[in-house]
């Protein structure tokens, strides 16, 4: 269970530097990427100023932020409903294990109640076992499905 000091709420714009540092450190831990520090500071202003681009929820304590979650929408024309996707998941590392990320959850899923949305979902690296402990605990499962993609020439 989070430390009872521990709160769960949207994140505000002029926390945007904090929130890129964890999304740095979360492509670097989980992944071995170094990010563009430009390029992600201008995405989460955006996202930030545009919450049809996203939404971040941030975990407060004393100390400030430590953690975060980007939701983003997702329609579907077979549900007539959305989907809502959790990306940018980071906890700094003193707060692990500690409930932040279930807090950080649990308020998501109850606004994606609230919003009728059709489900959570994520994606997390098949080697990433830690996280996928952590989601199942959380009783997410697996649908099944393979992410495909294809990248653009522009961004490659």
């Amino acid at each position: 269970m989070a430390d009872s000091d521990v709160t769960v709420r949207e994140a505000q714009p002029q926390e945007f530097r904090l929130i890129a540092q964890f999304v740095w450190e979360m492509a670097r831990e989980t992944e071995g990427l170094e990010l563009d520090p430009e390029t992600v500071e201008a995405a989460v202003q955006t996202a930030l100023s545009d919450p049809d681009k996203g939404v971040y929820y941030v975990a407060e304590a004393d100390e400030g932020l430590i953690g975060q979650a980007l939701v983003t929408r997702e329609w579907s024309d077979w549900n007539c409903c959305e989907y809502w996707w959790l990306q940018s998941i980071y906890v700094v590392p003193q707060w692990r294990r500690r409930g932040v990320f279930s807090s950080i959850y649990r308020h998501i899923r109850d606004r994606a109640h609230d919003a009728s949305a059709a489900a959570l979902r994520l994606y997390v690296l098949e080697s990433n076992m830690p996280a996928v402990a952590a989601y199942r605990r959380l009783g997410m499962t697996d649908t099944g499905y393979i992410v495909m993609e294809d990248r653009c020439a522009s961004r490659e």
